[in-house]
This record gives C-alpha cells, structure tokens and sequence, in this order.
C-alpha cells in the first residue's frame, strides 16, 4: 500500500494527500470517460432528508452501485433515480487505479460523481452508508482547484484545509475513513479541463463488506 505522508498539520492518520496523481493526458482521457458517462446517466439535484432541500451540487454514478439523497434518506441503488436506468460501467482506468493506489484487490463498487459549479459548497460530513469501514475511500479531482477541509470524526473539532487541484488524489483510510469533511468553495477559472467549467470530484467507494481476507 502507499506510503505517502498525511496532509500537514492533522493529527488523523489515514488522510493522504496525493498531488498530482493523473498527468495532464490521464485527465484529459478521463474527463473525456466521466462526459460519456454524463450522456449516459444524466447529472441530477439530489435532495436532503426530510426536509428535501436540494444539494448545490449536481451528482451521478457510475459502477455496479450509485449512491442518491432524497426525502427517503441517504442509500445506494443500482439504478438511476430519474432514468430508472442502471448506472454505467466504472472504467477500468479507475479501477486500475485504485488498485494501486490502495493495495485492494477487492474493487470499487460505486464511483459518485458529483460536479461543482462556481458556487457549489459541500458542508461537512461523513461517508458512512457503506457496510464496511475497512475499505478506503479514494477522491479523484477534475477541473477547476477547490478548498478541502477535513477535521477528526466528532462533528465540531479542529479542521484544516488543504487546496485540492485537477489530477490530486485524496484517500481517507484508517481512523481517517470516517473524518468530517466537506468543499468551502470552488476556485472557479482554475482550470481549462472541462470545456463547461466547472470541477468534477469522483468518489470511489466500496458499499458490501470487503472479502474475510480484507481484499
């Protein structure tokens, strides 16, 4: 498994900050995936719990599992809420990818692909709807630069930010699986990737619990 240092200044192992993780031509060819995906499963406004307040950010999925917000809750489902359409295949440069990057044989089940426009915010949370905390979550950034935070795993301690440009990687793992965390603000012109602006982060993510051998 990688051995890169943790994001300066936190006291949470497990967060690792990976700059520069796709070149250039990796996220070209990868924006170019993510837009065919687009195409296929349409972005769509998912909505908070209960009170059914829309998101700012638009979201889809690709891989055998997607996960959706509405007024019923937070879930994962194996198809498109609006379409009714299974989402696309996760492509196998992601899943390549997260191999190497986090030494699992055991591939992702979900990429969330969500897309930030210029005044998009994600507040703090934590990914919990998966069954099993053992597998890391891997964050992929496409587009123009936006600032992270990320604290420890109570709601209300110390955070720390850290810029997360087009072709970082971030992977929370460890005691970091379940820390807050959450985009203030997008840095919107940062980058001429995506001919629409914009950012695109991909979130790969395990749902069913991982293999008794860990994967």
């Amino acid at each position: 498994m990688a051995t890169e240092p943790n994001i300066a200044g936190l006291d949470i192992a497990g967060a690792r900050f990976l700059p520069g993780l796709l070149s250039v031509h990796e996220q070209i060819e990868l924006a170019g995936e993510i837009a065919a995906i687009m195409a296929e499963a349409p972005l769509f406004r998912p909505r908070m719990p209960r009170n059914g307040r829309p998101f700012s950010v638009s979201m889809t999925n690709c891989g055998a599992l997607g996960w959706v917000s509405d007024e019923s809750g937070y879930r994962y489902q194996s198809h498109h809420p609006v379409t009714g359409r299974c989402w696309p295949a996760l492509p196998g440069r992601l899943a390549a990818l997260w191999q190497r990057v986090t030494g699992l044989a055991a591939l992702p089940e979900a990429c969330l692909v969500n897309y930030y426009d210029g005044h998009a915010r994600m507040g703090l949370h934590q990914d919990r709807d998966e069954a099993d905390f053992r597998a890391p979550v891997l964050s992929l950034s496409l587009g123009d630069s936006a600032l992270f935070r990320i604290g420890g795993t109570a709601r209300g301690g110390p955070t720390r930010s850290v810029t997360l440009a087009s072709g970082d990687g971030l992977v929370l793992e460890g005691a970091s699986r379940l820390a807050f965390h959450g985009i203030d603000r997008i840095r919107a012109g940062s980058s001429r990737l995506l001919p629409q602006g914009g950012r695109i982060n991909l979130t790969l993510r395990r749902v069913t619990p991982l293999p008794d051998d860990g994967g």
